[in-house]
């Protein structure tokens, strides 16, 4: 079981546009076309941040064609936010705010033999690094840049703070890049 953040960006490292679209995504390929459909099988719960979780309820009909349904998801998720949100119906919703340690032991919990999905945002992500929790990051890299936006990964991570397994190339417009993260 591990912690992973299982992402994508654009050439210029941001998941989103400013005001957190992520349309620059669906031009780039299909989720068939990645390791998706492998990734997902393997998750066994998910955390998420509110503006990830708010932007799929807002893009509810893109996120259908693209998946097959609203809420994709039949692995509990932790919403991780300080406001209140709007459940979705028939989904395994918690929101949580605070320290992500403090509900960490839960997820994986729920997880069980399973990985723990950081869906997004990239502090989310962030945080978890910070307190030792994230263990791999798979970052699609889109063949396009955005200038500005809302990065992949808010830290700074020099030194041998991660070391690349693979690179693969999906399509024509994005790669694969596989990182194990390195404990101190």
């Amino acid at each position: 079981m591990q912690t992973i953040y299982y992402a994508a960006a654009t050439l210029d490292g941001f998941i989103a546009t400013e005001d957190d679209s992520l349309e620059w995504l669906f031009c780039l390929g299909t989720l068939n076309d990645s390791s998706y459909p492998e990734f997902i099988a393997g998750v066994g719960a998910l955390a998420m941040g509110s503006a990830t979780y708010e932007w799929m309820l807002g893009n509810a009909d893109k996120v259908a064609a693209e998946t097959g349904s609203a809420w994709p998801y039949s692995q509990p998720a932790w919403i991780f936010s300080t406001r209140k949100l709007p459940a979705i119906a028939g989904a395994d919703i918690r929101v949580v705010s605070g320290d992500v340690r403090n509900v960490h032991a839960e997820m994986r919990a729920a997880a069980g033999t399973k990985n723990l999905w950081i869906v997004g945002g990239g502090d989310l992500a962030g945080q978890f690094h910070d307190c030792g929790l994230l263990d791999r990051l798979i970052i699609q890299i889109g063949s396009c840049t955005l200038g500005t936006g809302k990065p992949l990964l808010p830290r700074r991570l020099l030194g041998p703070a991660l070391r690349l397994e693979s690179v693969r190339q999906m399509g024509s417009g994005m790669a694969e890049l596989r990182y194990e993260v390195r404990k101190p």
